[in-house]
């Protein structure tokens, strides 16, 4: 590691799910305590893997060309109707009910350094989001759980979803800089490798939880991301604030 990891460095881009929030744990939380309301007996845990396993296919779509743009609450909401069909509970689901179940993803909560290491990490440099989730989805989050964040950035801004290019170049280019002077900070390897193939710094955090206690993957950095961090007040310290 350089003598100065944030030597340059003007801006950090935060990926937002499983890096910044819980999404997991929030999901389950809700849709059980929604399943006891309503008397619905469904694996909510089951249920919740499903829907976020469904995130990438339904984005590839899109990224893929097989379907025009759509934003990540349709997308959202169409998996939720499939998986509603699925679990067995499609027929007890109004409209107002279907639009609570994609709101959840607007209120998760964050993990417990989240909104620490952000305080400490925005009084030297630009905080921003940069996550696949739609400029109204992220602003919602940000004031729940709450993030401190100087701007939010989207991949709705670009009509691209991470790992597209236009992406990380486009963050870049809306912050007025150059790619060596902003870092994504992310739980994922394949969101910073695609980062850093664009010039972009990258770092690591660790959430060896995100997808539950068998989780095999993420759970540490890849050859070639640049900073490794056990969570955002490690981050900090490692660059100095």
């Amino acid at each position: 590691m350089s003598a100065a990891p944030a030597a340059g460095l003007e801006a950090l881009v935060f990926d937002t799910f499983g890096t910044l929030v819980d999404w997991r744990s929030s999901l389950i939380d809700d849709l059980t305590a929604f399943g006891r309301r309503n008397g619905i007996d469904v694996d909510w845990a089951a249920f919740a893997d499903a829907w976020r396993h469904a995130y990438v296919p339904s984005m590839d779509r899109v990224r893929y060309g097989e379907r025009p743009w759509a934003s990540l609450d349709t997308l959202h909401g169409e998996s939720f109707d499939e998986l509603a069909e699925r679990f067995g509970f499609a027929g007890r689901v109004d409209d107002a009910t279907r639009r609570w179940f994609v709101l959840r993803w607007h209120e998760l909560r964050p993990w417990p350094d989240t909104v620490s290491g952000l305080t400490r990490l925005r009084t030297r440099w630009i905080t921003g989001t940069l996550s696949n989730g739609g400029v109204r989805l992220l602003t919602d989050l940000a004031r729940f759980a709450p993030l401190p964040m100087d701007v939010i950035l989207s991949a709705e801004l670009f009509r691209h979803y991470k790992r597209d290019p236009e992406v990380y170049r486009g963050a870049v280019e809306l912050l007025g800089t150059t790619p060596e002077r902003v870092m994504l900070v992310a739980a994922h390897n394949d969101d910073l490798l695609a980062a850093k193939a664009e010039g972009l710094r990258t770092a690591f955090i660790a959430r060896p939880t995100e997808y539950g206690p068998q989780q095999t993957r993420n759970l540490a950095a890849d050859e070639g991301v640049e900073l490794a961090a056990r969570d955002l007040n490690d981050l900090a310290r490692q660059l100095g604030v």
